[in-house]
């Protein structure tokens, strides 16, 4: 199933467009493409007319030059003539906005868009969904551009069933600094379903870090999905809802799918490796580190304060989450009291974590680092940074980053979310060093690292 004119199409026709009506759905994303983007697009509507200047289509089959996507935004009884009148026309791929389908109570009417799919080979993504997006590429998320940011440029992929929900993430993730490769709102997924979406976007070398939102899955899918999954060559994080008796309901109203047995797909997805954050603060710095870093490691943390008490929370997480704190080699030990400050020799402590205690400058925090670094018994560096240390300047997050950089080691900070800090977070994150704004999240960063796909610790 070729899905590359569906992300990458260079031509667009919006189906369902209103004459009369501008924030319809579908004049919503005619507007987004036809005056944000390169993308050709072509607004369809059976009455015929102008919009905005442009001709209207009274039909597909009117448009002489190829089409690659179309969005189909019409009511649902008369998406089935609509999908067959691009089926006919040779367009390459579909988006179906409609709902009232399966969710609805009329898998009739899926099961037609399903069999006239397959007759002609059109993969269409939905119905009930709210969009894709592919920066550089096409936007049909029909939310308007004022309410919505325009995410920069990545390498994470999104999949949701909930269109909400993705919504949140690329929001959330473009906050932490992290760009988007795709992200598409699946709906009642009547076609294309996740392992499509997987298969594809594992092959696209611009795609780091592939995150799915899941509600559930057909009676025997889930498992296909989790081993899919695990052969990837691209980490795959999972995120799902239904856990509950009662979530499973709420999720079978919203898209008609089955929840299953949580506890046994999350013990499978355990077993082969899958990483499952389980709140969307841990989906977050699990994402923002793999989008960082395209390597595995091992279990041992190097910590790095300047505070006694958040060192201790650190090693406490990391222990929670199956992270190890060894003692620090005695050569390392020496080398890290050589190079300190002589003011701070006597009362800093050097086992693991390294408290630098809150009279340490940002030289102190250098030479630690490189100690830590230079350290083969050490796989991650976290840094646990408190910008309101007195000698703390705002250029050490990018000295640090190039120390990481240079020496091919990750490194994790830690740094608390205030504005007045932005310099500080910002020299980390341009420079490629994943920052969290919480301990917790910062542990789920190297817990992804290590749990990360393709990782031999794993297989």
């Amino acid at each position: 199933m070729d899905l590359t004119p569906i992300f990458k199409a260079r031509s667009l026709a919006v189906i369902g467009v209103s004459l009369t009506n501008n924030r319809h759905p579908a004049n919503v994303i005619h507007a987004k493409n036809h005056l944000r983007s390169r993308i050709k697009v072509y607004p369809v509507n059976p009455r015929g007319g102008r919009l905005n200047g442009d001709r209207v289509y009274e039909n597909i089959s009117d448009i002489a030059s190829p089409v690659d996507l179309a969005v189909i935004a019409v009511r649902a009884d008369l998406v089935p003539q609509t999908l067959a009148d691009c089926a006919k026309s040779g367009v390459k791929g579909a988006i179906i906005i409609s709902g009232g389908f399966a969710e609805a109570g009329r898998s009739d009417l899926q099961d037609e868009l399903v069999r006239i799919a397959r007759e002609a080979n059109l993969p269409f993504i939905g119905p009930n969904c709210l969009g894709m997006l592919a920066p550089d590429y096409v936007d049909t998320m029909f939310l308007p551009p004022e309410r919505m940011i325009r995410p920069q440029r990545g390498n994470v992929a999104l999949v949701s069933q909930s269109g909400g929900i993705i919504v949140d993430q690329i929001i959330k993730l473009d906050a932490e600094g992290v760009g988007i490769a795709a992200a598409v709102s699946i709906g009642n997924k009547a076609f294309v379903r996740e392992i499509e979406l997987l298969d594809y976007l594992d092959q696209r070398e611009d795609v780091g870090v592939i995150v799915f939102y899941l509600e559930g899955f057909e009676k025997g899918e889930g498992r296909r999905f989790v081993e899919a999954a695990q052969k990837a060559s691209t980490p795959v994080v999972v995120i799902k809802s239904g856990r509950s008796e009662a979530g499973g309901r709420a999720v079978s109203s919203h898209t008609a799918s089955l929840a299953g047995d949580y506890r046994t797909f999350s013990s499978i997805m355990s077993q082969y490796g899958i990483l499952e954050p389980k709140d969307e603060l841990q989906l977050v710095a699990a994402v923002e580190a793999l989008s960082r870093y395209n390597l595995c490691i091992d279990k041992n943390i190097g910590i790095i304060t300047g505070s006694g008490g958040h060192g201790a929370m650190a090693v406490d997480a990391c222990d929670q989450s199956g992270l190890e704190t060894p003692q620090l080699s005695e050569k390392t030990r020496n080398l890290i009291l050589e190079s300190v400050s002589p003011s701070i020799r006597g009362i800093a402590s050097v086992s693991n974590p390294v408290d630098l205690t809150g009279s340490a400058v940002d030289e102190d925090f250098v030479a630690a680092a490189k100690a830590l670094i230079e350290d083969d018994d050490i796989h991650c560096v976290m840094l646990l940074l408190l910008p309101y240390l007195p000698g703390i300047t705002s250029d050490l997050g990018a000295r640090m980053s190039y120390l990481a950089q240079a020496a091919q080691k990750p490194m994790i900070a830690y740094v608390p979310l205030l504005e007045k800090y932005r310099m500080l977070i910002e020299g980390f994150e341009l420079n490629g060093v994943p920052v969290s704004s919480s301990i917790e999240g910062a542990v789920m960063m190297a817990q992804a690292l290590r749990r990360s796909q393709p990782c031999s610790l794993w297989r």
